[in-house]
């Protein structure tokens, strides 16, 4: 398995500062980038072109906070994930209630869509305004939410500065991996939800 820390060169841990991330990469791409060899082989330029591709890929998958969660999880536990199935229970009736709001709002743009009364129209513009608060509103408890966990993210970091230097077995121990999982399935289910609220209100201010 390829390990996209190692390859871009940054230590392994569940939280990377954006913007450095980037600036690695940057720093790296444009020491690898294709057209540094543009006047060489073919067999060097597919060479680059497949070492920039690799880059990319590693960048996009540790750049994005829920698939980074997945790749330190493979990497510290080989690929066997553990089950977690369940979910706070504060967490899952949030995303019911996040749920039934969307789908009452589907319905409620559904009938907006269908009307052509001007005076109808009106009144749904009235209405519509109420929902873009109702969603907002989902839409920052969830945010809130998702920068709470981002927050124990970043306070792990000191667990794998300590464990660097342990071997596979003891790191295992040594790392809270069992709560770092809880937080890569809290943040697919948040991350998902902030994705379709966030949808919903381009739909009701279009």
């Amino acid at each position: 398995m390829t390990d996209c820390f190692e390859l871009l060169g940054i230590p392994r841990r569940p939280w990377l500062d954006a913007e450095e991330l980037k600036a690695r990469f940057m720093q790296l791409s444009a020491s690898i980038h294709p057209d540094r060899v543009h006047q060489a082989g073919e067999a060097e330029k597919q060479a680059a072109q497949d070492c920039f591709a690799t880059i990319n890929q590693a960048y996009n998958r540790l750049r994005d906070p829920k698939d980074r969660l997945l790749h330190l999880l493979e990497l510290e536990l080989g690929g066997d994930l553990t089950q977690v199935q369940c979910l706070p229970s504060r967490a899952m009736d949030a995303y019911l209630a996040a749920g039934q709001a969307c789908r009452e709002c589907d319905q409620f743009l559904t009938e907006k869509a269908a009307t052509t009364s001007p005076m109808v129209q009106l009144r749904f513009f009235e209405q519509g305004m109420d929902w873009v608060d109702r969603i907002q509103e989902f839409q920052r408890r969830m945010e809130g939410s998702r920068d709470q966990l981002f927050n124990e993210l970043r306070e792990m970091t000191a667990a794998w500065e300590n464990a660097a230097a342990l071997e596979a077995n003891q790191r295992q121990v040594a790392l809270p991996l069992g709560r770092v999982e809880e937080i890569y399935r809290e943040l697919s289910y948040l991350l998902r939800w902030i994705s379709q609220l966030q949808e919903r209100l381009v739909q009701l201010t279009f």
